[in-house]
């Protein structure tokens, strides 16, 4: 895992994240009207809260959306959780010419959902795998 850097704005969400859900964060993106969590493997529960009680009013709270990904050791599996609602079908981590690809096999159906707005989802899924398991490009297939 590469030293994630984090500013100050993430570093206040998630001590508040944290103060208001009891569920541990391990990194925060900033994101233009959203915050990206990635939460402790294990406290996902916490952090949602029952009935979606906890994340809905700390939304209220900071008046932007959240997405939440649980931590995983295993690339693969936080590779999927980095999707969210997108059913993922197939992950594989391969090295070509020095570099770590995730090759992520989801529905046609979903690709538009998996790659967002102006590509804003598949490029925060870039980041954030690339901050926790130096994988340098995510490719949908």
């Amino acid at each position: 895992m590469s030293d994630i850097k984090l500013s100050t704005d993430a570093i206040r969400y998630i001590a508040l994240f944290e103060s208001m859900t009891g569920a541990s964060i391990k990194d925060c993106l900033v994101d233009e009207g959203r915050l990206v969590y990635v939460v402790k493997n294990g406290d996902m529960g916490a952090a949602i809260g029952r009935h979606g009680d906890h994340i809905n009013r700390f939304k209220k709270a900071v008046d932007r959306h959240i997405d939440l990904i649980e931590y995983s050791e295993d690339p693969v599996t936080f590779v999927k959780n980095a999707f969210g609602t997108v059913s993922v079908k197939a992950v594989s981590i391969r090295s070509s010419n020095g570099k770590r690809q995730a090759l992520v096999e989801v529905s046609a159906s979903e690709k538009g959902l998996a790659i967002g707005k102006n590509g804003r989802n598949i490029d925060m899924i870039k980041r954030i795998v690339n901050r926790h398991h130096n994988i340098d490009d995510v490719i949908l297939q």
